[in-house]
């Protein structure tokens, strides 16, 4: 696209932003492949299927990861297709809350927005956490490749994981027009590392090789759930926050994108074929040459990743530089999760809905195109909840559940109230899944009910106080908080997002509010 095509779009996309209730407060730099990249930073597919490798091995090794992995990504296109049509018709930053004002009825609608903005809050919250802390605790699993016998205390994993945050920090901050750059050199690392992974797994294979009926086939389930219950256990990895279950958080870019109706539909679409793809050749040559379960389950940490490739290469040297294109993908995940969390803040800040909404809902006059105070805000929210860790790690570890029954209801409730509505609304959608849209929408909005139902479960029983899963109670208890926010100031200051006067979606009221009472 020459710069004349750019400048054309981009005054389409300023012109429609206008027209959904906002004005245009950012710098539109980002094209499709920039937006498509971006989106497969946030999935970090080697990282979010290496990272949590030891549910996998639990929940029954080699056919929940291959089989559950191809299963989760047939399920998730859905959800990506229904995502895709409603941002093509309401690209704004604000997200799924605003989709849920503009489809649900003036009743309603309300509620439904207030609801859904703080399930995405806390969604992109807790899954930048999960990022973040996942990353320090691969550093551990790293540290171990050459001191098997250190384990980290919860003070030192903390304070990884604040190293790790603020490395993420600074290069969002300092180095925001350079993000679009640095989203391609995420795309070519994870690349690159994958067919070096894959090269150098299948030519060592020291720890020996596997038969394709045992890489394809074995299933050897050690949760202490039924067989059939513990391979859906098993899929908590594939299904895990670092990888399909934020893909909707692309579209708080969405005032960022030269022509969003067109290029954020077809980034949201396209990320979930190639993140499947990408992984079916990861996961591959792990299961063709893995080590003995038994083993990798006893890694004192844990964090099995750095022992599993240390044995396949036969060296510390070997696992350690597999282990390090690992790292790297967790850290542009981070970079990336943390600048697409900042950009949702600020948009829910934009709309009141936020307390000290004036502050968080700035965008820096010095450092330009970044809502400075959101990001810090979404920043130390993280750092807080981690001191949890030095607790309990059991606490904490329901935050990674969290983020999934978060981030997913928010998806799916303007998918079902799309359907509810007849899909009437999506009639006139750039992006449209015309006859198929209701089967579509239906399978995606079972799957993420099934999904959350399923992060809320222990991955292993007997259950203890370690392995409880807590995500349920930490769910309801920020559901709790948000209705009790609500009742005390929320109400007060939350209208709702901006309807135009001109709008013509028929589920909406004349009332209206113009982008200077933002």
């Amino acid at each position: 696209m020459g710069l004349k095509d750019e400048y054309d779009a981009d005054s389409v996309a300023r012109e429609g932003l206008q027209k959904l209730g906002y004005k245009q407060e950012m710098t539109r730099s980002r094209g499709l492949f920039h937006i498509l990249f971006m989106t497969l930073a946030i999935m970090a597919v080697p990282y979010g299927l290496a990272a949590p490798i030891a549910t996998s091995l639990v929940g029954g090794g080699p056919v929940v990861m291959i089989w559950g992995w191809i299963l989760v990504s047939a399920l998730t296109q859905t959800l990506a297709l229904s995502l895709a049509e409603i941002c093509s018709k309401y690209p704004t930053s604000a997200g799924a809350y605003y989709w849920c004002f503009r489809l649900a009825s003036p009743r309603s609608r309300l509620l439904y927005s207030w609801i859904n903005g703080w399930l995405t809050m806390v969604g992109v919250w807790t899954i930048s956490l999960s990022v973040t802390f996942g990353t320090a605790q691969l550093v551990v699993a790293g540290a171990g490749i050459y001191h098997p016998d250190w384990i980290a205390t919860p003070w030192q994993t903390y304070l990884i994981f604040f190293a790790v945050t603020a490395v993420a920090c600074f290069v969002c901050l300092f180095f925001n027009k350079h993000l679009p750059s640095i989203d391609i050199i995420c795309a070519c690392w994870t690349a690159l590392g994958i067919i070096v992974i894959l090269i150098c797994l299948s030519a060592k294979a020291a720890s020996g090789r596997r038969s394709a009926s045992f890489a394809l086939g074995a299933f050897t389930p050690a949760s202490g759930w039924t067989p059939g219950w513990s391979f859906f256990i098993g899929l908590l990895p594939v299904s895990n926050p670092y990888t399909f279950s934020a893909i909707g958080m692309i579209a708080s870019m969405a005032e960022e994108v030269h022509n969003p109706s067109d290029i954020l539909p077809r980034a949201i679409s396209w990320s979930i074929p190639i993140g499947a793809l990408s992984g079916v050749v990861f996961l591959l040559p792990i299961l063709f040459t893995l080590p003995d379960i038994e083993t990798l389950l006893a890694v004192p940490s844990g964090q099995p990743i750095g022992v599993m490739f240390t044995l396949i290469m036969g060296s510390n040297a070997g696992g350690f530089g597999l282990w390090f294109i690992i790292f790297g993908i967790g850290m542009f995940c981070a970079i990336s999760i943390s600048c697409a969390a900042s950009r949702a803040t600020w948009a829910f800040a934009r709309d009141k809905a936020i307390p000290f909404h004036h502050v968080f809902s700035k965008v820096s006059p010095h450092l330009v195109d970044v809502p400075v105070n959101a990001f810090l805000l979404s920043t130390i929210i993280q750092l807080l909840l981690g001191l949890i860790y030095l607790g309990s790690s059991a606490a904490f570890n329901a935050f990674v559940g969290v983020a999934v029954m978060c981030l997913g209801a928010s998806y799916a409730m303007p998918v079902a109230i799309s359907l509810a509505n007849g899909r009437k609304d999506m009639e006139d959608a750039p992006f449209s899944l015309g006859k198929w849209g209701n089967i579509i929408n239906a399978i995606a909005v079972l799957w993420i009910i099934f999904a959350m139902v399923l992060f809320s479960m222990p991955a292993v029983i007997p259950v203890s106080k370690v392995t409880m899963n807590y995500a349920s109670v930490v769910f309801v208890g920020f559901g709790a908080i948000s209705a009790v926010w609500y009742m005390i100031g929320g109400r007060r200051h939350y209208t709702g997002p901006p309807v135009p006067e001109d709008s013509s979606t028929s589920s909406e009221s004349t009332r209206s509010r113009s982008p200077k009472e933002i």
